[in-house]
């Protein structure tokens, strides 16, 4: 079994985890992403207080880190969306939709939504974490 970390081209680099980690032996290639929040390639905040605008963000840095890995959307099996505040994934949930499409595609993997009381960095409303199955062959 081959263990890889796996960051993205230009983001500042992650503190104390890694973007994702890539785990490859007996033909799989799964890649288990970190919890991505709104961030943009600084680690700024980005869509201040937002909710649907940190959703974009945070999803469109889930499928940068599959693509960092040699994937796309559409090879990501399993997500957990963890949220502030359920009743504004629920008023959002078009627009979140439309989000979703655009990065990801019709293909929707096995989720979870969670609802918490805070998440690490203040001002952040949404964390997503993934699982994604790549494709054989080297990635970049």
């Amino acid at each position: 079994m081959n263990i890889e970390r796996i960051r993205v081209k230009d983001w500042a680099p992650p503190r104390g985890y890694e973007n994702g980690v890539l785990v490859e032996g007996s033909g799989l290639r799964q890649l288990h992403v970190a919890g991505q929040i709104a961030w943009d390639a600084e680690q700024r905040l980005v869509g201040g207080g937002d909710f649907v605008a940190q959703f974009g963000q945070a999803l469109s840095n889930v499928v940068q880190v599959v693509a960092a890995a040699g994937g796309a959307g559409k090879h990501v099996v399993s997500m957990t969306i963890y949220v502030t505040d359920k009743k504004a994934y629920l008023k959002n949930t078009k627009e979140i939709g439309r989000m979703y499409r655009e990065l990801m595609g019709n293909e929707y993997p096995a989720m979870a939504l969670v609802q918490v009381a805070d998440l690490l960095e203040d001002g952040a409303l949404v964390e997503i974490q993934a699982v994604a199955i790549l494709p054989g062959g080297e990635h970049p």
